[in-house]
């Protein structure tokens, strides 16, 4: 057993866990943090990405125990109170998802995407960008256009390069 300590979403978090839990399952099943997806145990799909000082990690292959003194955003903690982040708005708006299943990871992971590309997001980055988030409902189309378009609320129409 180890004890840790984070900041989850603003709030600090102190709990003891199994050596071998994973965070994807310290999020779900010790703190019923439900948003963050498992669908494959493998870091193939995406659907657990999580931010982990204040970058993207897959969830189901991150020991809890190594997130100790870190902080942890989940897709719960973007909105603000009931204020979506324009990520969130953006996939909402541009129907970004159909069964929901991987929404959340796709999210945070392009939370993080959009952080790392100031000012030069090409449909061509994103679809290169997502490949580690997978969807089986939807031909990405709509999941590209929201990412954009949650660049450009973000940073404004210059943050989008010509394509």
């Amino acid at each position: 057993m180890a004890f840790v300590s984070m900041t989850i979403n603003g709030a600090p978090v102190a709990r003891e866990v199994e050596d071998h839990q994973f965070l994807a399952y310290f999020l779900r099943e010790t703190l019923g943090m439900t948003g963050t997806h498992v669908g494959c145990d493998t870091t193939q799909c995406g659907c657990c990405v999580v931010r982990l000082d204040g970058v993207s990690v897959k969830s189901c292959t991150v020991l809890a125990a190594q997130a100790d003194g870190g902080t942890i955003t989940t897709v719960e903690g973007l909105a603000d109170g009931e204020v979506l982040h324009p990520v969130q708005r953006a996939f909402q708006t541009h129907h970004a998802l159909q069964c929901g299943f991987c929404t959340p990871g796709m999210i945070m992971a392009a939370v993080d995407l959009i952080d790392r590309h100031p000012g030069d997001l090409t449909a061509e980055i994103v679809r290169e960008e997502m490949e580690g988030n997978l969807c089986r409902c939807t031909g990405y189309h709509n999941i590209v256009k929201a990412i954009l378009a949650a660049a450009e609320e973000i940073r404004g129409p210059s943050s989008l390069a010509a394509e």
